[in-house]
């Protein structure tokens, strides 16, 4: 079947506008940080749902939008999710993790508890489908899942943080039991937790820097 196509929808900014607003985008973005004290301060339904419907217009491999993201706020649902992921974590730190990578993560002070998944307001599970289900259940081959879901995951993260939240990423390893726990079916592969809600008062993150502009890009 032929593509169908109709006009862009564009409205081209004055002069001066889009520096305007790639600085402003650059100066919120810049404050972004990894959070792990969080409130317990409710976030509406409305601003997660609306995150969520930012990441969804993240491009994909042939449109295929090879994603499904969990919002989770029941505090019973997010107290199993926190011990068994505290339980795989105990078994990373113990047994798993090289020790290079240990050494990697002293800096940040992460250990295996992780309270932060029963205080924040919300866990949103994000999975990748490596491959879709017509309606008589046969496979449909999707292409490019992990660079897709990466796109939307980046672009749910910067939604969060420009409606006011932080935000944490959080990849126990293994983590099937999200699967298991959220009643995912088996075409879907769970990638992270985005832990979202507001900052505890007080809370405190690592001195960290970024790296210079010429260290990540070049232009020719």
């Amino acid at each position: 079947m032929p593509a169908r196509f109709q006009p862009l929808v564009y409205t081209p900014p004055e002069p001066g506008e889009t520096l305007r607003r790639a600085r402003a985008f650059y100066e919120q973005m810049r404050t972004r940080r990894s959070v792990r004290d969080f409130s317990d301060r409710p976030v509406p339904h409305e601003v997660i749902e609306l995150a969520l419907r930012t990441a969804a217009t993240a491009p994909s491999g042939a449109n295929q939008q090879p994603w499904h993201f969990v919002a989770v706020s029941d505090p019973a649902i997010k107290k199993q999710i926190r011990l068994a992921a505290e339980e795989e974590e105990r078994r990373f730190y113990r047994e798993r993790a090289p020790e290079a990578w240990l050494e990697a993560l002293d800096h940040l002070g992460t250990g295996p508890e992780k309270p932060f998944l029963e205080t924040a307001p919300w866990l949103i599970a994000v999975f990748a489908q490596n491959y879709g289900l017509d309606d008589a259940g046969n496979k449909i081959k999707h292409y490019y899942v992990q660079e897709s879901v990466g796109l939307a995951t980046g672009l749910l993260i910067a939604a969060l943080h420009t409606a006011g939240l932080v935000t944490l990423t959080h990849t126990p390893s293994p983590m099937n039991f999200l699967r298991n726990i959220l009643g995912r079916p088996k075409n879907e592969r769970p990638v992270m937790l985005v832990v979202t809600g507001y900052p505890a008062d007080g809370a405190r993150v690592p001195v960290l820097s970024k790296k210079a502009l010429d260290e990540i890009a070049c232009f020719v």
